[in-house]
């Protein structure tokens, strides 16, 4: 059974746990340390993470990076640790990601995925995302193409 989880902002001190969950995940971008924390910083930039309530020292098992621009949102990388994978997380932090979004006005979230990406894509889907186009050749390591994303939020 899943133990509890908690949704919240990055801290400071979080950066080198989500950096080390991204490094575990290769389907995630591969950012560096900094620009978790740079965009933390950024007024258009939130990232999420999730921590396991109760763990002490606390552990960190996922995360989501997020950049708005006006009316207009990315989800621009998502992860969760492998041994956490399967558990409804990345489900529960897009759900947040995108209450928040609409919360501050946004109007249309978008996001880039792989294209084999088969689980990912579920996941978007079943969260209200539909596919708008495709990046020929997008990614390296391998090769492959993008399928880009979009989530219109209806007034409210």
């Amino acid at each position: 059974m899943q133990k509890p989880v908690l949704i919240r902002r990055l801290a400071d001190d979080d950066v080198a746990a989500v950096h080390a969950i991204q490094v575990k995940c290769p389907l995630a971008a591969q950012w560096r340390a900094e620009d978790y924390f740079h965009l933390a910083r950024n007024p258009g930039g939130t990232v999420l993470v999730v921590e396991l309530e109760g763990a002490r020292p606390p552990e960190i098992v996922g995360f989501v990076a997020i950049h708005r621009v006006s009316d207009e949102a990315e989800l621009r990388n998502i992860a969760v640790a492998p041994s956490h994978q399967r558990r409804g997380i990345a489900g529960a932090l897009v759900a947040e990601a995108l209450r928040i979004l609409r919360g501050d006005g946004v109007k249309s979230a978008f996001l880039e995925v792989r294209a084999s990406n088969q689980p990912a894509l579920a996941l978007y889907t079943s969260a209200g995302f539909r596919p708008l186009y495709t990046r020929r050749e997008y990614y390296r390591d391998p090769v492959e193409d993008a399928l880009v994303l979009a989530c219109d939020f209806l007034p409210t």
